[in-house]
């Protein structure tokens, strides 16, 4: 295989600002995976919460460079373990997971969703994502962008009264985001207050490792909670099973399609609302997760919608949330 690596600066339409940080752009790293004429392409985009930037993941891959090139390839399965004996990070692995998903589909000519046994008969439609702001601007960002479901970034001290002024602009479907900022006694406290005002859940209001609050919680709240920070990697799917109504697989984190596909198969066995959210990616990143969309019950892909510019052609976002999936196969991606 040939492999190619590069670095993109991906402009925001506006600053994006959760509990713990805010960011004008996102950096992402872009890997091609080329056989036989055809080429794969996968993302995974920085993320200082885990410690992770583009040139560290370029410098991980480069070291193995000389044996992805080598390796011979046959399926992205056989290839992702390989790359787990590597030592590499997950988002590392990601991005060229994606990229042998890609490619492989690509080699068989058939998109992935239906190498995978599914159908577009029935799938998810994405929420959109308002970070914190003043409720001025949030209220600006929904006009600009109607949806019908928003996920809305919480972590202030009038978390409440902020979807309160949002409701009084919009009849959507709300979810709310606290990013592990909330105690367990204000989640359970917040929780009928957001229900009322039609709230549909609520995702990792704790910090990740308080699995004792969220045992309160889960016998507390009068809304489901979805799990995010705590679901990494595949060994966290059974323990959340016990403190979380859900999980929400983030696909770099786990280390790409590969690990996802059994993280949702897991979940939905344990009885869990299963949803793959993004991480700011770009259509590339964003048209992998299109593909597990018949698998799921919820979907956070709102990726390319956030940003100024996209880098890729793939799976296309419109109005409303009506996807128009690209007629072509693996993850059906075209760089710009």
């Amino acid at each position: 295989m040939q492999l190619h690596l590069k670095k993109y600066t991906l402009p925001l339409k506006h600053t994006f600002s959760i509990s713990r940080e805010s960011h004008d752009f996102q950096d992402s790293l872009i890997v091609s995976l080329s056989l036989e004429g055809k080429t794969g392409f996968g993302e995974a985009t920085s993320n200082p919460y885990y410690n992770i930037s583009v040139e560290s993941m370029i410098a991980e891959i480069q070291k193995i460079q000389s044996e992805l090139e080598n390796f011979a390839f046959t399926t992205p399965e056989v290839f992702h373990r390989f790359l787990m004996s590597k030592g590499l990070s997950n988002f590392a692995i990601c991005a060229l997971d994606l990229a042998a998903h890609d490619l492989f589909g690509k080699l068989k000519e058939k998109p992935l969703y239906a190498l995978w046994g599914t159908t577009l008969d029935h799938y998810p439609t994405t929420n959109y994502t308002i970070g914190i702001d003043t409720i001025e601007n949030m209220v600006l960002k929904m006009t600009e962008t109607p949806w019908p479901i928003y996920k809305i970034k919480l972590g202030t001290p009038n978390d409440v009264a902020i979807v309160a002024a949002l409701r009084s602009h919009t009849n959507a479907v709300f979810r709310i985001d606290a990013n592990c900022a909330w105690s367990a006694e204000e989640t359970v406290h917040n929780a009928p207050l957001l229900k009322e005002l039609g709230v549909e859940f609520l995702e990792q209001p704790l910090k990740a490792a308080d699995w004792e609050g969220m045992e309160y919680v889960a016998h507390h709240s009068v809304l489901p909670v979805i799990a995010d920070e705590s679901c990494i990697v595949e060994s966290d799917v059974a323990r959340c099973a016990l403190h979380f109504n859900g999980i929400n697989i983030k696909l770099t984190k786990c280390g790409g399609l590969t690990p996802a596909l059994r993280m949702i198969k897991e979940g939905k066995e344990m009885g869990l609302k299963v949803m793959v959210g993004c991480m700011t990616e770009s259509t590339v990143g964003i048209s992998a997760i299109a593909q597990l969309l018949p698998q799921l019950d919820y979907v956070d892909m709102d990726g390319p919608l956030l940003l100024k510019e996209d880098i890729a052609d793939g799976i296309e976002i419109g109005s409303q949330g009506i996807l128009r999936f690209p007629d072509r196969p693996g993850s059906g991606i075209q760089l710009r």
